[in-house]
């Protein structure tokens, strides 16, 4: 069963305008986020933790300040490297 019998059919303009969508509304969010830090009026003086990962294929690249913070990203990136291997896979069974 392919894409096709299920009635989608994905040319490259809609794929092309997906990615598009996709990134102006990954800059909508992080310009939001930012806009909201800013005009926060915190004014408590505490710690700040945090971390980030890159990921370069199935291998993820974690830094964080503290250890519970690398734990967490460590688990987020894991869970969605799997997530993206089953809808890897799936795809690939249904365009077969």
């Amino acid at each position: 069963m392919n894409l096709k019998e299920l009635g989608v059919s994905m040319g490259i303009e809609m794929l092309y305008g997906f990615g598009i969508v996709l990134v102006i509304s990954g800059l909508a969010v992080i310009l939001i986020a930012t806009l909201a830090l800013f005009f926060s009026n915190v004014k408590e003086e505490g710690e700040t933790k945090g971390g980030g990962v890159i990921i370069i294929g199935p291998i993820p690249i974690v830094a964080g300040t503290d250890k519970e913070s690398i734990k967490t990203i460590l688990l987020t990136s894991t869970v969605l490297t799997i997530i993206l291997f089953v809808i890897m896979g799936a795809y690939y069974l249904m365009s077969r």
